[in-house]
């Protein structure tokens, strides 16, 4: 697997964990860091051993989303772009994966959750989904999974207005199972994974195929339309100006786009 410093890949009693370490830059996603988990991922489906897979960050931070700077010198258009390669990964991993959250969850570090079978938050945990204000589009699915989880009208204060929401609201949403204190959420995952590596393998697997085959198809169609439109948006003047005042730490200017 890639020798990413970034991502930390430890593997140990059926479980392989996949810790996003870059607590300098709250944990931005580059396309190296992106690669090195696709990779943990290959690993993971191809190896008999490894029967759950559990996704972190650091302690106070999960991740605050893709690396403005990285995307903006290389925008990830197309399927073969790694973060695109991942979002697939994500949606058709056929055994149990779990997510461990705390501190900043924004953008893609929102929307994976919604491809985990279990997600624990801790208390500090704050998502976001600020899609539009940076002149993009939902992606990962998000755009389906998010009204079919709970209405439309809720999901546009998420994705149409990028409404942060806290733990305890994901929870009520639907987002997450349980929100425990910031210094017993990874644990808890932890002992949910070894929950699940006790049980039959192929019963689990099988089990989470069940639970998601009547609405796959549409959603790998939804994701492709999405991953289109998302990569469209990307180049587009809005996304630049957005991106480029992130950088340069001022307000956006969309007053000259239609």
């Amino acid at each position: 697997m890639s020798g990413c410093k970034e991502i930390v890949i430890a593997e140990n009693a059926g479980v392989l964990e996949i810790s996003i370490q870059r607590p300098e830059r709250k944990n931005a996603l580059t396309h190296a860091m992106y690669t090195a988990i696709n990779e943990a991922f290959e690993h993971a489906e191809a190896t008999a051993s490894v029967r759950v897979v559990l996704i972190t960050g650091t302690e106070d931070c999960f991740t605050s989303g893709n690396d403005m700077a990285d995307f903006l010198k290389s925008p990830p258009i197309g399927d073969e772009a790694p973060v695109m390669i991942l979002l697939g990964k994500l949606a058709s991993f056929s055994k149990p994966l779990i997510a461990a959250v705390n501190g900043p969850a924004v953008g893609v570090g929102a929307t994976m959750l919604l491809h985990c079978d279990l997600v624990y938050l801790g208390e500090s945990a704050k998502l976001q989904m600020p899609f539009t204000s940076l002149g993009l589009c939902p992606e990962a699915g998000s755009s389906y999974l998010v009204p079919m989880l709970m209405g439309h009208q809720r999901a546009a204060e998420l994705l149409m207005l990028g409404d942060i929401i806290d733990a305890r609201r994901a929870c009520e949403l639907g987002i997450a199972n349980a929100v425990l204190a910031d210094a017993d959420y990874q644990a808890h995952a932890r002992k949910q994974a070894a929950r699940l590596v006790a049980l039959p393998a192929a019963a689990v697997r099988l089990t989470k195929q069940l639970m998601r085959e009547p609405f796959m198809a549409t959603l790998r169609a939804h994701m492709k339309s999405e991953g289109d439109a998302f990569g469209k948006r990307l180049v587009s003047p809005e996304a630049r100006e957005a991106m480029q005042a992130f950088i340069e730490k001022r307000k956006p200017d969309f007053s000259k786009f239609d």
